[in-house]
């Protein structure tokens, strides 16, 4: 019989209802939505529908990311965009880490969505694909959490302890696709990237901006905040630079 993990009430997807322009709100690898309640909840106030789903084996135990694939996190936005639409005229795609990642993956395959707006998002990180060649072969399950990487004092990301080896080689396998296919981005892109991040090195944010096709793209360094933006220092300047980002294209 298949374990059924709890999860962590502060990691349920969460959903605001508002007007006819939609936001998905996607969190990023082993950390949970809680990591983007606080953005999802002020771009609500700017009256847009906000849902921000869960990632599969996301906010319960790693031993249940362990059995999730790229595929689930794809197949999890992609339901999500499905809902909006339901509702919705227009779309916009937020992400934060590899939810920034799912952000590009959504551009590149639904040339209809409204916009995307990438925090921090991962394309390339050598020393994870380093760590992971040596270690799954290795047996080890396992490795040290990569959650909380917040400059802001007393502030904690709901974010896994320790990460599952075989999660990694799904996590590069993802970013390796969206990368090779960058060019494919066509629709308004504003990306967001802390100037110190110890998770993705920000290298990650310029190569995307010079790689995706469309015009319509900037980019907003954050100089206070590190890796879990959307937690720090500069979530009030997020959340002013998405909304802004949102209405002048609606």
């Amino acid at each position: 019989m298949e374990k059924v993990y709890k999860v962590h009430p502060e990691a349920e997807e969460f959903s605001f209802p508002g007007n006819e322009i939609g936001v998905l709100v996607s969190h990023g690898f082993t950390g949970s939505t809680q990591s983007m309640r606080y953005l999802g909840t002020q771009i609500a106030k700017s009256g847009f529908t906000v849902y921000g789903p869960r990632l599969t084996g996301h906010g319960t135990e790693p031993e249940d990311m362990e059995q999730a694939t790229y595929k689930d996190w794809i197949s999890d936005v992609e339901k999500g965009l499905e809902r909006l639409q339901q509702t919705c005229s227009k779309i916009f795609i937020i992400g934060l880490s590899m939810g920034g990642t799912l952000s590009l993956y959504l551009a590149q395959k639904y040339v209809d969505i409204a916009g995307i707006i990438p925090i921090n998002a991962a394309v390339d990180i050598p020393n994870l694909k380093a760590t992971y060649e040596n270690m799954k072969n290795s047996g080890t399950r396992f490795i040290k959490g990569i959650g909380s990487d917040i400059k802001m004092a007393g502030v904690a990301e709901l974010a896994y302890s320790k990460t599952p080896v075989k999660s990694l080689g799904d996590l590069i396998t993802l970013m390796d696709q969206v990368r090779g296919n960058l060019y494919k981005v066509t629709v308004p892109t504003l990306i967001i990237s802390s100037i110190v991040d110890h998770v993705v090195p920000p290298e990650n944010s310029k190569q995307i901006y010079h790689s995706i096709s469309t015009e319509d793209k900037s980019i907003v360094f954050l100089k206070n905040s590190y890796h879990v933006a959307t937690l720090d220092n500069d979530k009030d300047l997020i959340a002013k630079e998405c909304s802004r980002f949102i209405s002048n294209r609606v």
